[in-house]
């Protein structure tokens, strides 16, 4: 069975080796098949190494963990990122999904999220705490972001929702291309016309819609 491989990293070795130690006693087919400590480790690592998920702390010297995801994801577009951090502001939250990571936990809630978090992303789902719903819901439902009026999905065609699940799963234009068999031109045509349909100007914006209509599982 293959392992699935999973490279953590932290400016603490202490929560690296917390980490690793939670992954090891909930399943044995996963591996944590490295570790680095600051964010230009981690995209060299993430390079060579090339695991199926990165657990990416945001506050480290040199590089932060943002930087560093979307340096990986562009590389690597593959790869699924999971933040674990202390972090809980709602931009810190909107910083995270801009970036690309699909996944967002608080280092206080890795205990009983972690594996969970893991879980969803080896099968490319989304997956956030309670507690970050509520910060990224917040912030959409109070108006920090353009939100389209209730019912708006109901005036997406199948083909749009298609389109809006799989970039809200952090799908270029070039995979959802290949994956619906349509032209990169068709899906950048599309992805405005959703765009200026719902009132929405960015991926992040996207994203919080795709999760308040159930579009993307969480």
């Amino acid at each position: 069975m293959k392992k699935t491989r999973i490279l953590l990293v932290d400016d603490h070795q202490v929560v690296r080796r917390g980490v690793a130690g939670l992954i090891a006693d909930a399943r044995s087919d996963w591996e944590v098949c490295g570790e680095a400590s600051t964010g230009r480790e981690a995209v060299a690592s993430a390079a060579s190494l090339r695991p199926d998920i990165v657990v990416m702390d945001i506050s480290m010297r040199d590089m932060n963990g943002l930087e560093a995801t979307r340096e990986i994801l562009k590389n690597n577009p593959g790869i699924e990122v999971l933040i674990l951090s202390m972090h809980e502001s709602d931009q810190m939250v909107h910083d995270v999904l801009g970036a690309g990571a699909r996944g967002y936990i608080f280092k206080q809630d890795a205990g009983n999220d972690l594996i969970a978090a893991l879980e969803a992303l080896r099968h490319h789902k989304l997956f956030f705490t309670s507690r970050v719903s509520e910060v990224v819901l917040g912030g959409y439902l109070g108006g920090a972001a353009a939100a389209p009026a209730d019912g708006a999905s109901s005036r997406l065609s199948p083909r749009e929702r298609q389109i809006v699940k799989l970039v809200a799963e952090s799908k270029s234009n070039k995979e959802v291309a290949h994956i619906l068999q349509i032209s990169v031109k068709t899906v950048e045509s599309h992805r405005a016309h959703i765009m200026e349909k719902l009132g929405l100007h960015s991926v992040t914006e996207l994203v919080r819609y795709a999760i308040r209509n159930n579009i993307v599982e969480c």
